[in-house]
């Protein structure tokens, strides 16, 4: 009785005129349980898809309408459960959602226009979606994980597949590296600081607009774009230097100090604080390396190499004395796969330059030093790598990979929990899908009872 009341007051609440099949503004096309699912949610859902380049496997009016129902089956089952999430995490998963949006985008203001809503309302709209996305991440981990087969049960799993199920691993390689930025000359440093004191000045003197200037000669390419501006982020998505300067702003009309950072030299004005983050924009700016600071440089990265080569010295001494690369320092070089957290590459998850020098190298070699630029401080870097290991591409097997085969019964096994959860809960929840929605090929075909 109560699921029919709250259906009854869906239905009367909307405008008039939004149940008609003719001229529809909004309507009510499916209910799971106690909650509706609304048109304009599934066209908000496939325009973002669209915007961020998702592929949607099939109808988007069949496929988005299902997500949205097994979302709200998790949901519900989390609420029950009392599942909840750090709210600071998804306020940093938001503020890097809305960043990206903008830098892609071009402003705040063609955002906004692009969404027909606020800078609040999508951000509103953001850590609801965000919040939910990460408590049903938590369900589904709290649902699958008694999953863990022994390594008996991958044995037979892995004997079970047929031949041409089995895996093609690709070649994959382990890598070493050091690296160093040339050194900067004290008279160049110098030039850099007094560009942004002169900037300082201006803005303080109100001779010049800071967002202006950010425009105008910010070396922060995507941040220049909206005037400097950082959008909202808190302590910890800053570097500790500059989040020290910004965080202790409080006159907007201000300039900070001149703050030194990995990624050059930055003045800082606040726009705005709320409680724990903070709206600020800068002006970053590099000093130049010249030509000859750059072959002084790999010069003396060539005689380290030398070094290694005649082992006089082991390429892991050679990076505690040498390397700058603070993502391998303290691992002996090792470079670790950000997609999988592990050390083994693919050539095409490599950098190019590195891709490149390793791909013709053979296991122990050392690579004649080369320039490559860091994609995360945007600096030019002197680099040389070792082939610490090579495997060749191949079929799976258990020696080599008997990891791969885990994760593969293990996602295996996780999919088909998830899969009768979902099939109860369709048996248990009360559903209705509305004419004009039914005649889809779901993934999940129970959500029809008649």
């Amino acid at each position: 009785m109560r699921k029919t009341i709250k259906i009854l007051l869906i239905a009367l609440l909307l405008p008039p005129g939004t149940m008609r099949a003719d001229n529809v503004i909004d309507e009510v096309i499916w209910i799971v349980g106690d909650e509706a699912i609304l048109r304009s949610e599934v066209e908000e859902e496939r325009m973002r898809a669209q915007y961020e380049g998702q592929q949607i496997a099939g109808d988007p009016y069949c496929v988005i309408p299902e997500q949205i129902a097994i979302q709200k089956l998790f949901l519900h089952q989390a609420e029950l459960d009392s599942v909840t999430v750090n709210e600071s995490s998804v306020s940093h998963q938001v503020d890097m959602r809305i960043n990206y949006y903008m830098s892609q985008i071009g402003s705040k203001e063609k955002m906004e226009e692009y969404f027909r809503k606020s800078l609040s309302e999508i951000r509103e709209e953001l850590m609801t979606t965000v919040r939910n996305q990460m408590i049903i991440q938590q369900l589904q981990s709290k649902l699958t994980e008694n999953v863990k087969p022994t390594p008996a049960e991958i044995r037979r799993y892995f004997n079970s597949l047929p031949a041409d199920s089995v895996p093609v691993i690709p070649a994959q390689v382990e890598v070493q590296i050091l690296s160093f930025a040339p050194k900067v000359p004290i008279e160049e440093i110098e030039r850099t600081k007094s560009r942004l004191r002169d900037y300082t000045e201006r803005v303080n003197n109100g001779t010049a607009d800071f967002g202006m200037l950010a425009r105008m000669y910010s070396e922060d390419t995507e941040s220049a774009k909206r005037g400097g501006e950082l959008g909202f982020v808190g302590r910890g998505q800053l570097v500790t230097a500059f989040a020290d300067v910004a965080f202790n702003l409080t006159d907007p009309k201000k300039v900070s100090r001149i703050v030194e950072t990995e990624y050059g030299y930055h003045i800082i004005q606040l726009i705005e604080k709320k409680g724990e983050r903070i709206n600020c924009r800068h002006i970053l700016i590099r000093p130049r390396v010249s030509a000859d600071d750059k072959v002084r440089a790999l010069e003396r990265l060539d005689s380290i190499a030398r070094f290694v080569r005649m082992d006089s010295l082991s390429f892991e001494q050679a990076v505690m004395a040498y390397s700058e690369d603070k993502n391998t320092l303290m691992n002996a070089g090792l470079m670790t796969n950000p997609n999988s957290g592990a050390p083994k590459f693919e050539y095409q998850d490599l950098p190019p330059e590195i891709a490149k020098h390793i791909y013709t190298m053979s296991e122990g070699e050392v690579s004649e030093p080369f320039l490559m630029m860091d994609k995360t401080s945007n600096k030019e870097m002197c680099v040389i790598v070792k082939l610490k290991k090579k495997t060749e591409m191949h079929r799976a097997n258990l020696t080599d990979d008997f990891q791969v085969i885990r994760s593969m019964l293990e996602q295996k096994e996780g999919q088909e929990v998830i899969t009768e959860w979902i099939k109860k809960k369709q048996r248990d929840t009360y559903i209705h899908i509305a004419d004009g929605w039914r005649g889809c090929d779901f993934e999940y075909p129970g959500w029809i009872h008649e």
